[in-house]
């Protein structure tokens, strides 16, 4: 196939052009050229900001494109006007948080979308990320209404992943001693390895699919305590875990605390992906992810720092103060 990629040299577009190339597949890459541009030197690249030099796509054919980077309404629905007639299909990477409400699991793809009250927005907040790529789907759809694909992913996780919210329970449980963890210890957590969605991606588009799709894993419940004891023993079980309870992480104003949210917020991470598993969404085993993820960090600087969870010093005063609690 001719595939353009919107994107491709950061997490999922790096990871999905990686993917592709190693299938035989031609690529033309389109990106301002900031983010590692090294990468992939012999793939036919064309450098420009989709804002303003969507323009420069024009003219040319592709199978696909894969759309990794859009979130402004106003700006995927410029490049759905250039690509309408360029490529026979839209793949829109979207996510999970275009959902209205997250207190009840199970949500599908029908469940109830988001809305935002002042379309014109742009700013990309908490609140509003997830209602302007409601409008992003909804631009891709208003163009290629038969023949698009809306990923609407979850925790994408795996090397080079730049967030560090699957990063930071392998790397820290490696380290060994107490570890907070977060209760409740039976809490279900999902994410997608970034390799099997690049393969979902491309086995899609070989069955000629379309439609949206809960791209969320893994097929069986996981629960933070299976995740956490499965990082203790790829990591050589040097680690105790210590439960705190939600009361005390959220009285306790306790650091971002990676693939955990409060009760009201945790069918995000009960989402129903059966549809997308019976398109042939596939995982490799969780301890795959996690020992490679450990390996990828490895190559990182000594002194890199996490960006999320608490940092060693705060964690001790936190499992301090969880003790003196229930004394």
């Amino acid at each position: 196939m001719k595939i353009l990629v919107i994107g491709g040299t950061r997490f999922l577009g790096r990871t999905f052009v990686a993917t592709a190339l190693k299938e035989g597949h031609e690529l033309t890459l389109f990106n301002r050229g900031k983010s590692n541009p090294d990468l992939f030197r012999d793939t036919e690249r064309i450098t420009g900001d989709r804002d303003a030099d969507i323009s420069l796509l024009r003219g040319r054919k592709w199978d696909i494109v894969v759309d990794t980077c859009g979130y402004v309404p106003r700006i995927v629905r410029k490049s759905t006007a250039v690509l309408k007639n360029s490529v026979a299909r839209y793949i829109f990477v979207s996510t999970i948080n275009v959902y209205a409400k997250y207190d009840d699991p199970g949500i599908d793809e029908d469940s109830p979308l988001g809305q935002i009250e002042d379309e014109t927005v742009e700013e990309i907040t908490g609140e509003t990320y997830g209602p302007l790529k409601v409008l992003c789907e909804n631009a891709v759809k208003e163009t290629f209404p038969d023949n698009s694909i809306l990923l609407r992913c979850g925790l994408i996780v795996g090397p080079y992943d730049p967030t560090d919210r699957f990063t930071y329970w392998p790397v820290r449980v490696q380290r060994g001693g107490d570890v907070l963890a977060p209760s409740p210890p039976q809490m279900q957590v999902q994410f997608i390895d970034v390799r099997d969605l690049s393969l979902f991606i491309l086995n899609l588009v070989k069955k000629g699919a379309s439609g949206s799709f809960n791209t969320v894993g893994p097929a069986r419940k996981l629960t933070m305590e299976q995740f956490l004891n499965a990082c203790n023993v790829q990591t050589g079980d040097n680690a105790s875990l210590i439960w705190v309870s939600e009361e005390f992480i959220i009285g306790n104003d306790v650091d971002h605390i990676p693939m955990w949210t409060p009760k009201d917020w945790r069918g995000i991470f009960e989402v129903n992906c059966s549809k997308a598993i019976k398109a042939g969404l596939n995982f490799r085993p969780v301890e795959e992810t996690i020992k490679d993820t450990l390996a990828w960090h490895a190559t990182r600087p000594a002194d890199y720092e996490l960006k999320v969870g608490p940092n060693p010093d705060k964690e001790k005063e936190l499992l301090r103060r969880w003790r003196d609690s229930v004394r």
